[in-house]
């Protein structure tokens, strides 16, 4: 589906309730989605920590905030990994928001939407900021409503949780989840409707579908570890951000940041202290969004800049190696590193931009992705007898006939040529966009880059599981 014409004066609410279908994910995770009206704009809704699609439709407050979205949209809802219908998590796997956006791409390529404007509360919000930054050819807006850039508390994010929050909010997940939590948290959730009993019975029974107590947990991980502040300023979509001014939750502060962080975001206080868009004010906030895509329809542009994870490789010592094997074996040998390289490039969806003598220059849409194949290309050339030096980098990128350009390509470059043989050195951007993924960093410090502003920390893979 295209972007949005003008959206439909008279408001036609739909009586029929959507089908459950399921998408499939490139690593076999089904996500459930649901698709409602038939607008000219695509409006996919990204949930927040608990989610249950059919069982949403229960109340009549949330039944009525959907059904009003979808009379300028086609509204698209999904239910993430670990949460409602789809795939739940298991083991100790923490979701990351890398796996979290390729559920969103899955839903977009089952529904055939090629662009769409991205809608999340809370942490779905955080999602929608960076598939907006990572895929701005397919996202043609985005809305964020009670939405934060980090989960845990820094001294340059003061309204994160600290460790200790996190650790008694998850001993009373453990310990209560089944008795008293989703009760309790429905009244700072939605401070407005404590005295109402139906939708307080329907909040704890919503809860309790979307997630089990350990499902959660891995969930509230994920949330802990999210810091996309890196990639705010990347953002080139059209931006809403709306916030109530008195959400205990988030506080509104962190809506302003998102907002300062982002260029050209406009920024709206609510009124009102619920957590959550479709409460007691859901027709000022869908009034807004309308407006919103309205505006976004009529000043759309295209545009070639994204937001991608650089890597770059290279042989150690190449030129000493050529001169002590000989042109034959040196061909022989530099065939078989661009076999290996290029198959573990296909392995982890990898995109070859450039190969110039001994060095590749190549892009991934996930860091974890480009961190992992890095590694895996140091390993398999130390078998055949070679080292190479890797760098990876996440930011914004040119796109230019099918070429990267820009600060972010010679930054990587810059990353990869203080690397030592054999080891994978990443910027601090990378560190941060993939935390919970399971790689290991040591640190390395602080570097000036040649050509690139300011000062660098950087890191090495130490390991990947």
């Amino acid at each position: 589906m295209g972007a949005c014409r003008a959206c439909p004066a008279a408001p036609r609410l739909p009586s029929v309730l959507p089908e459950t279908r399921h998408a499939t994910t490139a690593d076999g995770t089904r996500i459930t989605y649901q698709v409602l009206g038939d607008g000219p704009c695509d409006l996919v809704y990204v949930p927040e920590i608990a989610s249950h699609l059919e069982h949403a439709w229960e109340t009549p407050r949330f039944a009525d905030f959907l059904r009003r979205l979808s009379t300028f949209s086609r509204l698209i809802r999904i239910d993430g990994r670990g949460q409602g219908l789809s795939d739940r998590v298991t083991g100790d796997v923490v979701p990351t928001l890398e796996s979290r956006m390729s559920d969103v791409t899955a839903v977009l390529d089952a529904v055939g939407s090629e662009r769409a404007a991205l809608f999340g509360a809370m942490e779905g919000g955080s999602i929608c900021a960076l598939f907006a930054a990572t895929y701005p050819g397919r996202t043609i807006g985005l809305v964020l409503f009670g939405s934060l850039a980090r989960g845990a508390w820094a001294p340059d994010y003061p309204w994160g949780w600290t460790d200790d929050r996190w650790r008694e909010d998850a001993r009373l997940v453990e310990d209560t989840w089944e008795i008293s939590y989703p009760e309790v948290a429905f009244d700072v959730v939605f401070p407005s409707l404590a005295a109402d009993e139906e939708v307080r019975r329907w909040f704890a029974e919503d809860m309790r579908l979307a997630a089990t107590a350990s499902s959660f947990r891995l969930l509230q991980e994920m949330f802990k570890d999210i810091d996309i502040r890196a990639v705010l300023p990347t953002i080139q979509v059209p931006t809403l951000v709306l916030h109530p001014k008195h959400d205990e939750v988030v506080p509104i502060d962190e809506g302003r940041y998102l907002a300062h962080r982002i260029a050209g975001a406009r920024f709206v206080e609510l009124p009102g202290a619920d957590h959550l868009p479709w409460a007691e004010d859901h027709e000022v906030v869908a009034g807004e969004i309308e407006a919103f895509l309205e505006k976004v329809v009529e000043e759309e542009a295209d545009f070639d800049r994204i937001l991608a994870t650089i890597l770059f490789t290279d042989i150690v010592d190449s030129t000493l190696r050529a001169a002590s094997l000989g042109d034959r074996k040196w061909r022989e040998l530099l065939e078989a590193h661009h076999r290996r390289v290029r198959g573990l490039l296909a392995r982890y969806r990898g995109t070859e931009i450039d190969t110039a003598g001994d060095g590749f220059l190549s892009t991934f849409e996930g860091p974890a992705r480009a961190v992992r194949c890095a590694t895996a290309i140091v390993e398999s050339l130390r078998a055949i007898g070679l080292d190479v030096r890797a760098g990876v980098h996440t930011g914004e990128c040119e796109l230019v006939e099918g070429k990267v350009r820009g600060i972010a390509v010679h930054t990587g470059a810059r990353v990869a040529a203080l690397a030592g043989p054999g080891e994978v050195l990443v910027s601090g951007t990378v560190k941060d966009l993939v935390a919970g993924s399971g790689l290991l960093f040591e640190e390395r410090g602080e570097h000036e880059l040649k050509g690139v502003p300011g000062r660098w920390r950087l890191y090495a893979a130490a390991h990947v599981e």
